[in-house]
């Protein structure tokens, strides 16, 4: 079984492709189980990087239990489970005409 991940342009936030659009959490991804729908999950995901929607998308594996989908690997369940950093550590970017 496969989802579709990336990084949306606007803000650099993790998602997940869902039935049409893109999603901030892996629950509301579209799982493709046959080679069909993965092709299908490949041709939208090409399609949202030339319309630069999103960037560096690509297929991770996962596994779907009753009540959730979880990554295969340590670094998309990591991806899929948000900033690993405390919000009130992180320094606000400079503002380059600040400089």
């Amino acid at each position: 079984m496969k989802v579709a991940t990336a990084n949306r342009l606007t803000d650099g936030t993790v998602v997940f492709l869902g039935g049409r659009q893109w999603e901030a959490t892996i629950e509301r991804a579209f799982v493709a189980q046959t080679d069909t729908e993965t092709r299908g999950l490949e041709a939208m995901m090409l399609q949202s990087e030339a319309t630069q929607e999103v960037v560096g998308a690509y297929l991770i594996d996962v596994t779907q239990h009753a009540d959730r989908v979880e990554p295969d690997k340590l670094r998309e369940r990591i991806r899929a489970s948000g900033p690993t950093v405390r919000a009130d550590l992180v320094k606000p970017a400079s503002n380059a005409n600040d400089l």
